[in-house]
């Protein structure tokens, strides 16, 4: 009897969970992972952060279920201006829906900048700030380092050659201040960025946009000065803001919610595709430097172009949503990517790209070809240039009492040598391929995008363009996220509106252990580790500006946060 009663005591509790009115939360402290790991040892750092597409899919089933009361996420800093748009997008539906959303945060910038969270916040119908915060609104900056001048003290000369004017990557190494195209290009991208998070804040929080400038130019501010000014509702800890919003519900994560008992395809059903480009771009297999663990990950060609090829051939599979999140980097590996997607289209499924916070260079090289490319009105986009050389450092080693005798075979043997620096001749031949890789990436925009030739250069010439920019220019067919690309999958696939999504390449526990059989085979996706040419020093590379992985590279580490 008391065994029967215990049993009877477990299902009704069980029964009571499942139908237990419900407040999801969403912690952003550790930040939001893009993808899927792209290798083991992404897999056991991401392990406390969840995914983007998870915490999308869990607020858009949110809407529809009844079950749910609101939403509450406590906001830190550290997410990109892309990912920001996605997030105040589902937010502003879950709303719609009839849902109340509430932001918590301990304090947007402490003493310091806190402008993309607090423009996050600022979609939520209630924003709570700890009465020791601060809101650190001020507005958005663009910082360029010249070490022109530092180099030339040390006997370092830079060498490089750009197409064209707009493509600055190299000139913090040949020049000792911001060119004149240099500082158009930056100064549009902070205009267009401030034009964004005016006009949201002032949405949201039913201000005017002029009002909202002025606070910016005031900012920072202490709590009590926000709440003020009518950007916070009120100072509270977070006891206090889960006593007032929680009431007898149960708390848990989307990424928990996401993933709780829920329709998955079977084994005959239509699927959509998603694919996931993330990091700068390389040949060889995706992965991530190994140390220090903080490393960062890279796009591999065959990774992508294998999960491409198995999406193209799986009978299954209707359309392809291919999400890119990269800086660029290998202009071979970049049109190893292209092709697939090339062919994917060809194959009769529908491509649509989803850029994240940053598809430039090669990054808008693989994303040109599809049907569709949506890109959030801040991600960082265009880029569409290259640029080459090569630091000579033979006066350094002189000053320091180091020399080195070359012996060579051939006039141009000792051309990417750091030790001398181009002849005429070589210099020649530099030019000759960047002029190639250029035509070839304009030539394949004007194709991709269908413009002439001549407007392709025009909006090329190495630019960087915020995605508001970029769609009024054609760059881009449409603003939104990833939620929005795979509505527009089904869509185009002329599948329902609930046609599940399947990360490729999708493997079972067998398929990772067992080597590829040929590379039509769908574990030559698999991921590896690799230790890139910079090691631990990948990020300061990326800082300096460096070549870490080929021409087609954003200049330094763009990111507004």
């Amino acid at each position: 009897m008391d065994a029967t009663k215990a049993i009877g005591d477990t299902l009704d509790r069980m029964r009571q969970r499942r139908t237990a009115p419900l407040v999801l939360e969403l912690d952003l402290t550790e930040g939001l992972a893009e993808g899927p790991p792209a290798d083991p040892l992404s897999a056991l750092l991401a392990m406390r952060k969840s995914r983007l597409a998870d915490i999308l899919g869990g607020l858009r089933r949110a809407r529809r279920d009844p079950r749910v009361r609101g939403l509450i996420v406590k906001i830190s800093g550290g997410l990109g201006l892309g990912m920001v748009q996605e997030l105040r997008a589902a937010v502003v539906k879950l709303r719609a829906a009839g849902k109340f959303t509430v932001a918590y945060a301990e304090t947007f910038g402490e003493f310091g900048t806190g402008t993309v969270p607090y423009y996050l916040a600022s979609a939520f119908e209630k924003v709570y700030l700890q009465p020791s915060g601060d809101v650190g609104l001020t507005g958005v900056s663009l910082n360029q380092t010249f070490v022109k001048d530092a180099l030339a003290k040390l006997g370092v000369e830079y060498q490089v050659g750009q197409r064209h004017e707009y493509k600055t990557a190299a000139n913090m190494f040949t020049q000792d201040h911001m060119t004149e195209a240099h500082r158009e290009s930056a100064r549009r991208i902070v205009e267009s960025v401030t034009e964004q998070i005016v006009a949201g804040i002032a949405e949201s929080r039913s201000l005017e946009q002029k009002r909202v400038r002025e606070l910016i130019d005031q900012g920072p501010f202490i709590g009590a000065e926000a709440v003020e000014a009518g950007l916070v509702d009120a100072l509270k800890y977070r006891d206090e803001v889960y006593e007032e919003t929680v009431g007898d519900a149960r708390l848990q994560y989307v990424s928990r919610y996401a993933k709780s008992p829920r329709k998955l395809p079977h084994p005959g059903e239509n699927v959509i595709a998603l694919i996931h480009g993330n990091g700068m771009i390389r040949l060889g297999r995706s992965g991530r430097s190994p140390a220090p663990l903080g490393g960062g990950g890279a796009m591999g060609s065959d990774t992508i172009t294998a999960a491409l090829r198995s999406a193209r051939n799986d009978d299954k599979v209707k359309a392809i949503v291919f999400r890119v999140d990269s800086p660029g980097g290998s202009y071979v590996a970049s049109d190893a990517i292209w092709r697939e997607v090339v062919l994917a289209r060809r194959a009769g499924k529908p491509v649509i790209v989803s850029m994240g916070d940053v598809a430039a260079s090669g990054g808008y090289f693989v994303a040109m070809p599809a049907d569709v490319i949506v890109a959030q009105p801040g991600t960082l986009t265009g880029s569409i240039g290259v640029f080459g050389g090569k630091a000579v450092v033979g006066g350094l080693l002189d000053r320091i009492g180091i020399t080195t005798e070359p012996v060579d075979e051939g006039a141009n043997a000792g051309i990417f040598s750091t030790t001398r620096a181009f002849s005429d001749a070589q210099w020649g031949r530099v030019n000759a391929w960047l002029d190639r890789i250029y035509d070839d990436f304009v030539g394949k925009v004007a194709e991709g995008r269908g413009i002439e030739r001549e407007r392709a250069h025009e909006l090329a010439k190495g630019r960087v363009w915020t995605g508001a920019d970029a769609f009024s220019r054609g760059l881009v067919d449409e603003l939104g996220g990833l939620e929005d690309a795979l509505a527009l999958a089904r869509r185009r696939a002329g599948l329902s509106a609930e046609t599940s999504v399947r990360v490729y390449p999708r493997l079972n526990p067998i398929e990772r252990l067992r080597p590829a059989e040929s590379s039509e085979d769908k574990t030559a996706a698999m991921a590896r580790l690799r230790l890139e040419a910079w090691g631990p020093m990948a990020r300061l590379a990326g800082e300096l500006g460096l070549p870490m992985y080929g021409p087609l590279v954003l200049p330094g580490v763009w990111k507004i946060s």
